[in-house]
Parts: structure tokens; sequence; C-alpha cells
């Protein structure tokens, strides 16, 4: 099957074309912190590199400590066995899909959403079956939609808080979903990478209503530890071991330096809250400023660090139109072709992950831009 290229790296490449010319970029394309890993966490690499030869590892310390947190933040057990450490939430997504499904099964996932999940999917030989998500239902799947389709799919990807959107399913609409798959017999595959970054409360986990769901979580976002390539997949007990065995083989173990840096940065709440209090400024920087763009319709934000925002009004190729702002402004977004191949084109999505500085800055040079276009 065809994998369609991530059109964002393609913004990016150009905006690191153009900084090499001596531009001032400012990169909102990539949904990457611009921070970096916690202070201890650095300081504890440190001390392994200069200790450790290290080797293929799964650090069973670390696994409990994810188990606990499952305890801490949703009050739910997790046997740290059930944890399976990954480089990243990209191999955990090809691990989830892997084990639980196979050729040919259909997945169904939200439009727009991110656009990994459609092109893994096909890579792996399953169907997507993209159920289009507009505002009546913040952009979002609902209990409604998977009870729709028919026949049922074999699962169902779940995002919350979604990129590129950033909305947040409601408690009660996880339950319903949970109860609609339980029903139809839906395998759930739970990504809660943005868990940790959320501007409207606490966001539950789909463990809290789906107690055999694969859950997908990362250490780059909430912990800014992107470039460590860090992950796991908390999977159902009759799961694990086929889970093992897939990871063994095909992607083996994460780094150990990750793993020893990791455990320590969970530890790290007041550094990493500091974070979140950040984006929460940048965020309302921008939701504060995007109408006097002319950017009116946005889907709400209610975590992660995204902007998704129409400008349906000016182009009908987003892709065209992020080109063209970052050779005008030096400020690079990323198209919404990658997450939605149907409505994007009239889409864009801007990441607010960067310092306050730089979110204030590209308002400044965006504002006299949008108001040229009318």
């Amino acid at each position: 099957m065809t994998v369609e290229p991530f059109r964002a790296i393609a913004i990016s490449r150009l905006a690191h074309r153009l900084k090499t010319e001596g531009r001032s970029i400012i990169h909102m394309e990539f949904g990457q912190p611009s921070t970096g890993a916690p202070a201890a966490a650095i300081a504890r690499a440190h001390q392994v590199l200069d200790a450790d030869a290290m080797g293929y590892w799964e650090s069973p310390a670390l696994r409990e400590r994810i188990a606990r947190l499952y305890d801490q933040r949703h009050g739910v057990a997790v046997d740290p066995d059930r944890v399976v450490l990954t480089n990243g939430a990209s191999p955990a997504l090809v691990l989830a899909l892997t084990v639980r499904f196979r050729p040919g099964d259909r997945v169904a996932l939200a439009r727009p959403g991110y656009v990994a999940y459609r092109n893994t999917l096909r890579a792996l030989h399953l169907e997507p079956v993209e159920i289009a998500c507009g505002a009546e239902s913040r952009f979002q799947l609902t209990a409604a939609h998977l009870a729709a389709l028919d026949p049922a799919p074999a699962g169902v990807i779940i995002a919350s808080p979604a990129n590129p959107t950033g909305t947040i399913i409601p408690d009660a609409e996880l339950a319903a979903i949970a109860e609609v798959c339980r029903r139809r017999g839906i395998a759930i595959v739970s990504d809660e990478i943005y868990h940790g970054l959320s501007y409207v409360g606490p966001t539950a986990s789909m463990l809290q209503f789906a107690p055999d769901a694969f859950v997908i979580n990362s250490f780059s976002k909430y912990w800014s530890m992107a470039g460590w390539r860090l992950g796991w997949l908390v999977t159902p007990a009759p799961h694990t071991e086929t889970a093992r065995a897939h990871i063994g083989n095909l992607f083996l173990t994460p780094p150990s330096l990750s793993q020893h840096a990791g455990l320590v940065a969970m530890d790290a709440h007041d550094e990493l809250e500091g974070h979140v209090r950040t984006y929460a400024r940048n965020r309302d920087l921008m939701l504060d400023a995007l109408p006097s763009l002319g950017l009116r319709k946005i889907a709400p934000p209610d975590g992660a660090f995204y902007i998704w925002a129409d400008i349906g009004h000016l182009t009908d190729d987003s892709l065209a139109f992020c080109e063209r702002m970052l050779r005008d402004t030096g400020v690079a977004a990323a198209p919404g072709v990658d997450f939605d191949p149907v409505e994007g084109r009239r889409f864009i999505r801007f990441s607010f992950a960067v310092s306050t500085d730089e979110v204030q800055e590209a308002l400044d040079r965006l504002r006299p831009w949008f108001a040229a276009l009318g």
C-alpha cells in the first residue's frame, strides 16, 4: 500500500535551508518541546556515561515507575510486567498494531488525526477507516460514530488530547466509547502521548474504562525528551508475551542511557509543570491574537500544544500556504493535509511548544502578513 510523505518535514527542510541562508526562523511546524530534558535527568545521564558500558536492557525500575504513574494519575493498577518499553511512541504504535491485528483488518480513526496513524496502518497492510470529525464533535471520535459503523471495525485508535487539534474527549464520552467497543468487539488502541499537557483539568486514561486497551505513551512531550527516543506500551495481559516477542525481533530495546535518564525525569515534577505553565501562556497569547489575524475558526486546544486553524477563507492549498508564509515571515507551520487528506487543504497547525518570546515574535510577524492577505 502507498504510504504518503509527512509534508511538515518538507516545510522543516525549507525552514532549515532558509536558516542557513541567514534568515530568522521560528519553528512551529513540529510537535516537540523547545525545552530539553529535566536537569536531573541530564545529570544522571552524565553519571551513567562515566560508569556504565551499557547494552541491550529493559529497566525493571522504569517499568515499575511507569506502572505507579497510572495509579497516581488515574487510580488504575497496572502490573509492571504489562509495560513494554519502546524506542518512543512510534514503535509502540507498530507494536500494538502488529500484536492485535492481522493484515486486512479494518481500524477506525478520526480525521483529522496524526498522519502516522493512517500511514502506519497502510504500511502494515491494515485498512484505515477514517471518520470525518468536525466542529460538531470537537474534531473527535464519539461513541455514536463507532456505533454507526457497519460492519464494525476490528479496532479503533483513540487520541486524547489529540494531534493536531489538542481536543480532549470528556470522561463520559470515553466511557461510552469503551462500552460500544466492548459490545461490538472493537479493540482499542489509545494514544496518550500528550497526557500531562492539559489546560482544562485532568485527562482520563482509557484504562479507567477499558482495562484491555492497548495504551501508548512516550517521554517526548510532557517529559521534554523527544530526542531520547523512549516510550512504552501498556499491553493487555493476554498479549504481553507476544508483544515482547515482537519488540525483541523488531526493535530490541530502547537506549539504556535514555532509560536511566527517564527514570529520574519522572520525578522532576516542578520543572516539568513549569513547562506546562509556559505552554499555557503561549496558548493564551495565540488564542487572544488569532482572531485579529482573521483566524476565528479553531479547534478548542484543551491540551497538547497545538492550534488547528481554518484558513479556508484564504486558500484551499495549505501546503502552498505554509511554504509562502514561511518564505515571507520566517514562521513555519504544518499544512493541514498531513492530518486530513480531505478537509486539511484549508487548515494549518501551529505548535506553541516554543518559548513565549518566540510566540510573541511570530505573532508580530504574522499580523501584517495576514492583514496584507485581506
